[in-house]
């Protein structure tokens, strides 16, 4: 009986074997074979909203800060929670939770007599048109990086109305990210 390497040997190819046949059926062929379009993954931000996992492009996104205090504004916009201060700016902080129907009314979370916020609270400053602005998120997640393959548009139903902020969905293996138009979510 042959021992197992033997059998292996007779397998596997080795640099000195004769390939001739082999080599022109491949040399052959008149078709040019296309290499696959490789897809170029984009990087997005997750975080949470009310146990939901949401996603924008990191490009819009400048910086994630604790929450530091607000401060109130009065009669101001209901998505408004107020301002803070952030290396000599002035920057409102928004909640979208309204806006996405995750939540009836925006927390109070500015003032004296707001209070402390969760420890996974997070502000997430984009720049908008008017400037630099930051909206409240339960907590960061990490940074996807999602391809094109990966992306697919809202479903009917989910965006349209005031939801015309979710622009699609990512799927990452079993997780799914809803992806918002930041700027959309703000207006």
């Amino acid at each position: 009986m042959p021992s197992l390497s033997a059998l292996l040997d007779d397998f596997f190819y080795r640099p000195d074997e004769d390939v001739g046949p082999i080599q022109e059926v491949v040399a052959g062929t008149d078709e040019s074979i296309e290499p696959a379009a490789e897809e170029v993954p984009e990087e997005y931000l997750a975080f949470r909203l009310e146990g939901e996992i949401y996603a924008v492009p990191i490009h819009g996104v400048r910086e994630i800060v604790k929450v530091p205090p607000l401060t109130e504004v009065p009669r101001a916009a209901s998505n408004l929670l107020g301002v803070m201060y952030l290396r000599g700016e002035v920057l409102p902080v928004y909640d979208i939770k309204v806006k996405l129907r995750l939540a009836d009314k925006a927390p109070l979370v500015a003032g004296p007599e707001a209070p402390p916020p969760p420890r996974g609270a997070r502000i997430i400053v984009v720049q908008t048109a008017d400037g630099l602005a930051g909206i409240w998120v339960d907590a960061v997640s990490e940074v996807v990086r999602l391809r094109p393959s990966m992306l697919e548009l809202a479903p009917p139903g989910v965006g349209g109305g005031e939801r015309d902020c979710v622009v699609g969905l990512g799927r990452r293996k079993q997780e799914l990210f809803i992806l918002l138009d930041i700027w959309q979510a703000l207006s």
